[in-house]
């Protein structure tokens, strides 16, 4: 087994969790806040992803005293319409891959393109379910899907709550680093928020 799927993390090996809750709160006015906890309740990811940053760009830390750096998410545009974010390992720099939204197919149905880290597209993810409706309600729970080499990877359902955002996210074992999994994951969420947001 590679050293990456191993890695430890907050004393939880990522490489074992197929299970998470991705947790932020309905408003914030100069960041948002995200956290990714384990079925068992131990946080493992904290994000404070800036809103008014002209180069999207933001770390991934596995504690919340941002003591310990995982990843780091940047922006390859200042300005475009399919925005392209590469994920790369905080400690070595290290691309682990890169996630490509597509733009303008995702008026109706947000769409990202993703590649691996020598920049081969290997696979998507793509709401699911009633998108349309979801633009027309916003109260409306959504759903996501990552899929790689025609396989579903992760799945990322959201649950009705009243003073919070949350998601559980199940996975299914593959080749990425399950941090780039996650990665997908909250970039899709973000999406999403910064939709709502420009409401």
């Amino acid at each position: 087994m590679s050293t990456a799927l191993s890695r430890e993390v907050a004393g939880v090996s990522l490489a074992t969790q197929s299970h998470y809750i991705i947790k932020r709160r309905f408003w914030s006015f100069f960041e948002r806040i995200f956290r990714v906890w384990t079925a068992d309740g131990q946080l493992i990811m904290y994000i404070a992803h800036p809103l008014l940053k002209l180069r999207e760009e933001f770390m991934v830390y596995a504690d919340e005293a941002k003591t310990r750096p995982m990843l780091r998410v940047k922006s390859k545009q200042v300005i475009a319409i399919n925005f392209s974010y590469e994920v790369l390992d905080a400690a070595t720099g290290e691309v682990l891959g890169a996630v490509q939204k597509k733009g303008l197919k995702s008026i109706i149905r947000d769409k990202f393109i993703i590649f691996d880290a020598a920049g081969a597209e290997i696979g998507y993810a793509e709401e699911q379910g009633a998108s349309i409706l979801r633009r027309i309600f916003p109260w409306l729970t959504s759903k996501h899907a990552i899929f790689v080499g025609g396989q579903r990877v992760a799945w990322i359902q959201q649950k009705f709550r009243f003073f919070n955002k949350e998601f559980s996210v199940d996975t299914q074992p593959s080749p990425l680093d399950p941090r780039f999994v996650l990665a997908v994951a909250l970039l899709a969420l973000m999406a999403e928020a910064r939709r709502e947001d420009a409401r």
